[in-house]
């Protein structure tokens, strides 16, 4: 395979920021990283000279919905790829799938679906142009809280069911990485143990539990919060609910939406503030509206409208969003967050969430090339996917 040396004016792998960078990739892996007078770049690779640009890691998103008109409920090859490529050329190299609270049927071809995705990306390997691969799924219901249902359809929203768990599981084929639930519902603890055996990464969301409830979910396995402050218990002084053992539970990590829109900037600062940047985890929740004008789309199987880039339903309730990481992390910098803390939000935690450290979310040799070019108004001017997008120097 032809060999690629990047240059950059300097690299951050997140943890190391590496000056007068060299990035040395081959085929879809990362060969060496380093100092340019470090690293032994061989006179047949090709040399990109980007010293105008800080070199990080692709982002990881592990709650999206969609992108560019299309939904990952569509269950097509075509909504997959247009999604995929869409995100990528906003610096998302990787994501999870996330589904949306549906009937047993749809849920399942959805999962079907993306294991067949995640199947032929495997046989045939990465696309000639960046395209964001898919991990897996996160089901985001239908075990959820009627009282904290946000925007998921009530008629599908289900009781936690082992059976019908097993039966998603089956239809994921090995694809299943994160179910979100309200721990608070009868056979909860059940299922959580049952997610955690199976190696599904349980995620506490649309939920109305009270502290107490949240805690006994974590002793059984819950290890992640979906969408923090959105669809939970508000916290009270005297009852600070799920939020409560959230932000001082360190073994909990805590997804944000970082739009100016679903989380007040004050409240942003108390979760990191409780948290750390280890415990954060930036996410799109991103809908068929992302990346379209204003309009009406399809959220899995309902309609919402999208004014000002906001998405709501027909109640004028939020309804995923139209956030990038892209943005994601330059709201954080505009809050005033350093870029060394925000950058392992959208890197290496969502890689250490999934399991993934040393092949995704980082610089270093033996990981996959995800890579993105950010200038200095941290703009992505450059992907690259699995050694994708580097056809020319």
């Amino acid at each position: 395979m032809a060999l690629h040396a990047i240059f950059s004016r300097r690299a951050l792998t997140p943890q190391q920021e590496i000056a007068d960078a060299v990035v040395l990739i081959d085929g879809e892996k990362i060969a060496a990283v380093g100092r340019r007078d470090e690293v032994a770049v061989p006179p047949s690779a090709h040399r990109h000279d980007k010293r105008d640009f800080t070199l990080v890691p692709g982002f990881i998103d592990v709650h999206i919905h969609g992108a560019t008109g299309h939904d990952v409920m569509e269950s097509s090859p075509e909504a997959l790829a247009a999604i995929t490529a869409s995100v990528a050329a906003r610096g998302t190299t990787s994501l999870v799938a996330t589904t949306v609270t549906a009937s047993e049927e749809a849920t399942a071809k959805a999962a079907e679906a993306v294991a067949a995705w995640m199947q032929r990306e495997a046989r045939e390997g990465a696309e000639r142009a960046p395209s964001a691969e898919i991990l897996g799924l996160h089901f985001e219901g239908p075990f959820i809280s009627r009282a904290r249902r946000g925007v998921h359809p009530e008629q599908w929203i289900a009781a936690p069911s082992v059976s019908l768990f097993r039966r998603l599981l089956d239809a994921a084929n090995g694809a299943a990485r994160i179910l979100t639930l309200a721990p608070e519902l009868p056979g909860a603890a059940e299922l959580i143990a049952e997610a955690t055996q199976a190696g599904v990464i349980v995620s506490m969301g649309h939920t109305d539990a009270s502290y107490a409830e949240a805690m006994a979910a974590i002793s059984h396995g819950a290890r992640h919060a979906a969408h923090v402050f959105n669809a939970m218990r508000p916290f009270a002084h005297r009852e600070t609910g799920v939020l409560g053992a959230i932000l001082t539970c360190g073994s909990v990590t805590a997804e944000l939406i970082a739009d100016g829109v679903h989380v007040d900037d004050a409240a942003i600062r108390i979760l990191l503030a409780a948290k750390g940047p280890q415990g954060v985890i930036l996410v799109s929740d991103g809908t068929a509206a992302t990346g379209m004008p204003d309009g009406r789309y399809r959220l899995g199987t309902f309609e919402v409208s999208v004014a000002g880039g906001i998405a709501r339903n027909s109640d004028g309730k939020l309804a995923g969003s139209t956030l990038t990481l892209d943005r994601a992390l330059r709201h954080m910098i505009a809050l005033g967050f350093a870029l060394r803390d925000v950058l392992p939000m959208l890197t290496s935690n969502p890689a250490r969430l999934l399991r993934l450290e040393g092949r995704k979310g980082c610089l270093a040799a033996g990981a996959d090339a995800d890579l993105v070019l950010l200038d200095d108004q941290l703009q992505v001017s450059g992907v690259v996917t699995r050694g994708a997008g580097l056809d020319s120097p």
